[in-house]
């Protein structure tokens, strides 16, 4: 397996946030389309033919991509190509822009020169607030029909039950351990946050802000009188409790990583024995066959990610981005993207050519599991607005703050 995954979620600039959106997103358990803001009125795109969709496309000639390393691949150095039948398809040239965190897809989608990103559920509703994507017509994604239920309108890609992206894939955030030198085997997170650990300095986290989230779910399943509900809607004396964890941990961390070649490598070589990780790199790590390792989602549940096609409320080229989104969560392509990037595909009839790809592939990333994804809470912004009518939640830009003194 090549493993191209780099992903960060949004590091920096308070800015970017907008003060407004909502977040309701607990698992899958979540009120679909939940939100507690309008946005801006933009007009989704009207329906017309595939036919004429098509024709559009091939007049338009092109269309200008921001994704994650991974999704739009060309079979440059030998990856696959699903690019090069698409344009043949279609008659759209790609042109791709790879970004490496979400504060950089929604500077880039601000420009208007994109008309289309493959936006992470802390980034999207920010894009949704600030009116840089528009609604989504899903009369002209023909695929959206065989998603995944548990993936269709949720709160990080709808907003009161109008559409806002095609959902792409998902994966969770597990907790890896070195299964010789871990013992007895974890089964809570309580194993990276727990105090005196004999494990200092072999800790890992991942780095960025959003892992507070971890944290906080951490506490809402063992401090139930804290009363959280939903690790990304945190009052600030639940926050408080939050930071205090992990301002304790991190005298234990040995290392934060983002990039998952970093993590691969401190667990090859010993310096990790246990820390959050993705399918991904855990798999790596076992192909590498220099230590024994496995993964699980603790009893906590754990956080997660679904990614999400969006497109741009000033496309100039909507008719290819409607082609791309399209193309991109169709079966073969769904699976040859979920097989190279390392993710649970969305298409439910991506299976059988994902399997092909790798046996076993599906089964290993949960894809058909939904009883899988119900413990894992879907990143997604931090805004003021609580979910229940109140705005004294801690915004995003707190949770940067935060996450520079905890490192500090």
């Amino acid at each position: 397996m090549r493993i191209s995954r780099y992903r960060r979620v949004a590091m920096a600039a308070a800015t970017l946030l907008m003060a407004g959106a909502c977040s309701s997103t607990v698992g899958n358990t979540s009120t679909p389309g939940a939100a507690g803001f309008t946005p801006p009125s933009i007009p989704m795109q009207p329906t017309i033919s595939q036919a004429a969709l098509l024709a559009g496309a091939k007049a338009e000639g092109e269309v200008n991509l921001i994704a994650w390393a991974g999704y739009v691949e060309d079979g440059t150095d030998g990856a696959p190509d699903w690019v090069h039948p698409f344009e043949t398809a279609t008659g759209c040239q790609v042109n791709v822009t790879v970004a490496g965190t979400s504060d950089q897809m929604v500077e880039l989608m601000k420009t208007g020169k994109y008309d289309s990103v493959s936006a992470s559920g802390d980034a999207t509703l920010r894009l949704i607030a600030g009116g840089d994507v528009a609604p989504v017509n899903t009369a002209l994604v023909p695929n959206y029909a065989n998603i995944y239920a548990d993936l269709k309108l949720q709160p990080w890609n709808s907003v009161n039950g109008v559409p806002y992206g095609i959902p792409h894939g998902r994966g969770a955030n597990l907790l890896m351990y070195n299964t010789k030198a871990v013992t007895p085997a974890p089964t809570s997170w309580g194993a990276v946050f727990a105090p005196n650990s004999p494990y200092a300095g072999k800790i890992t986290d991942y780095d960025d802000p959003i892992y507070l989230a971890d944290g906080a779910l951490y506490l809402m399943k063992t401090k139930p009188a804290l009363g959280i509900t939903n690790p990304y809607e945190l009052t600030q004396t639940q926050f408080n409790a939050v930071v205090a964890l992990l301002t304790a941990q991190h005298s234990e961390v040995g290392n934060y990583w983002s990039d998952y070649t970093k993590e691969q490598a401190d667990f090859d070589s010993g310096d990790d024995l246990l820390g959050t990780t993705w399918e991904v790199i855990t798999q790596a790590v076992q192909a590498d066959n220099k230590v024994n390792v496995a993964a699980i989602v603790p009893s906590e549940g754990s956080t997660g990610w679904s990614d999400t096609w969006m497109i741009s409320s000033k496309a100039a080229h909507p008719d290819c981005a409607y082609e791309w989104m399209n193309w991109i969560v169709s079966p073969k392509v769904n699976a040859e993207v979920a097989t190279y990037f390392g993710e649970a595909p969305s298409n439910a009839l991506a299976c059988s050519y994902a399997d092909a790809i790798t046996p076993g592939f599906c089964e290993a990333y949960h894809a058909d599991d939904p009883a899988y994804w119900k413990n894992i809470y879907y990143w997604s912004t931090p805004t003021t607005d609580c979910g229940n009518g109140s705005n004294d939640c801690v915004p995003y830009s707190d949770w940067v703050t935060a996450w520079n003194q905890i490192k500090s």
